[in-house]
């Protein structure tokens, strides 16, 4: 599905960030809010070589894999009028260009009580994605983690401001895989901190 099909008619939208996007939207937005979506389980299977990395070590940044039982939080951005084509814009070469990330339309339901769900536009990297690296080992990850960097800034940093974002926005809900990753990167690189 092409932005264009989506907003086709519309003078507002919904887009779902569940990586950098939570932190670092980079485009202008009427309001943002937390929830989740259904369906969907984020992973660090997506490669990066241009933001956490390069085309000889690229990152690993999160995609959603599809998982009925599954839901993933992070924020939606309401964009209108004028920003909704500049967001699109901006988010084609950030995301789909650069990030090889395809778009979907799926249900995003706002934190909180007496709130609406709402449709929303979420970018997902699939394995048809040349850098795709798929599945590994939280230990294999969390390496790759610790040494990658790209014109963005270290992958670390994007690690850790993803877990940072789910204590303080999301405190009680529980993202095994996030939280495991980013306790094997620590613990890969205390001993040189310690060192130094």
């Amino acid at each position: 599905m092409k932005p264009q099909d989506i907003i086709a008619g519309k003078s507002s939208l919904w887009i779902f960030g569940y990586g950098s996007l939570v932190w670092k939207p980079d485009f202008k937005f009427k309001r943002s809010k937390v929830g989740y979506i259904n369906g969907y389980k984020r992973r660090f299977w997506h490669g990066d070589n241009f933001h956490r990395g390069d085309d000889e070590m690229p990152g690993r940044v999160v995609t959603l894999i599809e998982k009925d039982d599954a839901c993933t939080w992070g924020v939606a951005f309401e964009v209108t009028g004028s920003q909704v084509e500049e967001s699109l814009k901006y988010l084609n070469v950030r995301e789909a260009v650069r990030g090889g990330y395809l778009t979907r339309v799926v249900e995003f339901f706002p934190q909180g009580t007496n709130q609406s769900p709402v449709q929303a536009l979420v970018y997902i990297a699939t394995p048809d994605n040349p850098i795709y690296l798929g599945p590994a080992s939280t230990e294999k990850i969390a390496a790759q983690i610790a040494v990658c960097k790209g014109k963005s800034g270290p992958n670390i940093e994007y690690l850790l401001r993803l877990a940072e974002f789910m204590r303080v926005s999301c405190p009680d809900v529980e993202d095994s895989h996030l939280f495991s990753i980013e306790a094997a990167v620590l613990a890969t690189i205390r001993p040189v901190l310690l060192a130094g």
